[in-house]
């Protein structure tokens, strides 16, 4: 029992930090790039469909909002989970997300004051979200993820529901 805790905890240190980093790059790429793709597929449909592009314009930046929050949800439900288990608590769970979202806002300031790299210089690296493909695949890739998750635990939860029905009788 306490060599399997260990292991546990072992485990929990060394990958927590490689989780967060990987959480915080995608959330704060994800938040920047995001009204650059949403913009790339309004235009697209404002020359194939005007009047629902016009229409939709005045929506953009509900829309923006909308899908960075997808972003940041998907990564708030599977990142504590990773780290702590499905058992994770309500409290970790926001800690976790406050902590990636603070730190999205703090990093903008701290590449502007210790290096140098104004934030608006990245936006240079979203070049690839000028071909409506990529945008739209990069807008919904948290929604895909979603999906995955939930699939994941489903089969998960029939599998589990399955072994306890056969050993039960």
């Amino acid at each position: 029992m306490l060599w399997d805790f260990s292991i546990e905890m072992s485990r929990a240190v060394i990958v927590t930090p490689v989780y967060l980093s990987v959480a915080w790059v995608l959330m704060m790429t994800y938040q920047l790039f995001t009204e650059t793709a949403v913009k790339t597929v309004m235009r697209e449909i404002l020359i194939i469909w005007p009047q629902i592009g016009y229409w939709l314009y005045g929506w953009i930046d509900i829309m923006v909002f909308v899908i960075a929050f997808s972003w940041v949800f998907v990564l708030s439900s599977v990142i504590p989970s990773l780290i702590l288990g499905e058992e994770s608590g309500t409290l970790v769970q926001f800690l976790v997300v406050l902590v990636l979202t603070s730190s999205v806002f703090i990093m903008q300031d701290v590449f502007v004051i210790y290096t140098g790299i104004d934030v608006e210089k990245i936006f240079g690296l979203a070049l690839f979200l000028r071909n409506p493909l990529d945008a739209i695949f990069y807008l919904f890739f948290p929604y895909i993820l979603m999906l995955l998750v939930d699939m994941r635990r489903r089969a998960k939860r029939e599998n589990s529901t399955h072994t306890f029905m056969e050993t039960s009788a």
